[in-house]
């Protein structure tokens, strides 16, 4: 539950409620810290939550998360704000850091809300709905999904019309439009970063036609068709609703290309795609799936066999560059590629393609800071200062990093990373009570 409180000391910040943002503040609160968790979203979960499944066990990626979350909300040492974001983290003379926290108006009284959705049922002004990367729409008046947490209302004030309706609806009267930003400065003894990555954007590509092709998709939006909270009860391709008989999948989109900005491997895009196939073929089991690829990376426990899995049960694996993708008139698609092993150029006809995107950093995370400076490493993750000794350390003394704001990994590793985080800023938040205790 958010909450505020009168006392702003903290002994740890940590900025980001994704899972490893999640997981570092539960393992420090469970020591007996006292963590400030925020996260510029109106839920706590992350990206992990909108999953369907994880790879290599395919077990339920919402079944593992919520669990999760729900104890991260409820435990006592742990305070959660959300649209909120950090800034000025300045750094004191005793090694402790002060933040200015900023919390964006909800125009919703999270307290009150009991989540009934009247709101929402009263709204009158339909948009695009970004938890469902887009698929449909929602209201101006919403909940963004059906197991966010809080699972309060929210109102899009950019999108709303101000016509009352949702105030006229709501039983307890916890609408407030006159909510404005609410600002307060912490003192924290450590920081921990897990501001977790962005995707990239596929309409950098044109040649894919992403955004002008409506049957080309992202691999987000398949999660999406795929996961228990789906838009759809099945999968369906966009332009006309139809089933899809033949799916295509573009791996490498956005990663391990120099021309993109971002030429190393996303390590999870391979794996995905073969989720989501293996998941395709119970979803579909009359569709054929193809996965055009440079080069499979299956590199972790389970991994390969997962793999090899998956080509038994018949996604067919084409080794081949895609170069551009036409549309047709009735709305399939003409992959236009080379067959690296045939050493040729071929054409094959395709009525969805998914394109799967690669990981990418998210921005701005040196302009947290003020009067220090966060380093970042030459592919713009914050920069892990010794790898093998201390591979949560940053560039400054006393901030520490997890997750996929260091690098591209998948889930275990990221909590993983989160668990040296957590070991890390405790150990540092209790060299600085032996120094205050000595002084």
């Amino acid at each position: 539950m958010q909450y505020q409180t009168d006392n702003n000391s903290y002994d740890a910040l940590v900025i980001g409620a994704g899972i490893a943002g999640g997981e570092a503040a539960l393992n420090l609160a469970n020591l007996g810290y006292k963590v400030l968790l925020i996260d510029k979203d109106l839920t706590i979960g992350g990206k992990m939550i909108m999953l369907s499944k994880v790879f290599p066990t395919l077990d339920c990626s919402a079944c593992i998360t919520t669990p999760k979350v729900s104890e991260i909300s409820r435990h006592p040492n742990i305070k959660i704000l959300t649209s909120t974001q950090a800034s000025n983290i300045t750094q004191k003379s005793d090694g402790t850091f002060m933040a200015e926290i900023t919390t964006k108006p909800r125009y919703v009284e999270i307290e009150d809300c009991t989540g009934c959705q009247l709101c929402e049922e009263a709204c009158p002004v339909i948009v695009k709905d970004q938890y469902q990367y887009d698929l449909v729409g929602r209201k101006a008046a919403y909940i963004p999904f059906s197991i966010a947490s809080p699972r309060a209302a929210a109102i899009d004030i950019e999108n709303c019309t101000l016509c009352g309706a949702c105030e006229r609806a709501c039983p307890t009267n916890c609408i407030d439009f006159t909510q404005t930003d609410k600002k307060i400065t912490i003192k924290c003894n450590t920081v921990i970063l897990a501001t977790g990555f962005q995707l990239f954007d596929p309409t950098l590509i044109p040649r894919y036609g992403f955004g002008r092709f409506k049957n080309v998709i992202t691999s987000m939006q398949m999660e999406r068709q795929l996961a228990p909270t789906r838009p759809f009860n099945t999968v369906l391709r966009p332009s006309d609703g139809k089933l899809p008989d033949n799916i295509a999948y573009v791996l490498c989109t956005g990663s391990r290309d120099k021309t993109l900005g971002n030429p190393i491997c996303s390590q999870v895009c391979c794996m995905y795609s073969t989720k989501q196939a293996q998941l395709l073929m119970g979803a579909l089991p009359m569709a054929d799936i193809t996965l055009y690829y440079l080069h499979i990376r299956a590199f972790g426990k389970g991994f390969n066999e997962f793999y090899a899995q998956a080509q038994s049960m018949g996604v067919e694996f084409v080794k081949g560059k895609v170069a551009k993708i036409t549309e047709k008139e009735n709305g399939n698609l003409i992959l236009r590629y080379e067959d690296i092993n045939g050493n040729v150029v071929k054409e094959t006809e395709h009525d969805m393609v998914v394109l799967s995107v690669g990981i990418l950093p998210n921005v701005g995370i040196q302009e947290l800071f003020s009067g220090i400076n966060l380093e970042l490493d030459e592919f713009n993750y914050v920069k892990q200062t010794d790898v093998l000794a201390s591979p949560a350390a940053t560039s400054i003394n006393g901030v520490f990093v997890a997750g996929t704001a260091s690098a591209p990994m998948d889930i275990p590793d990221s909590i993983l990373s989160a668990g040296a985080a957590s070991a890390e800023a405790a150990n540092y938040i209790r060299k600085m009570s032996e120094i205050n205790v000595s002084v």
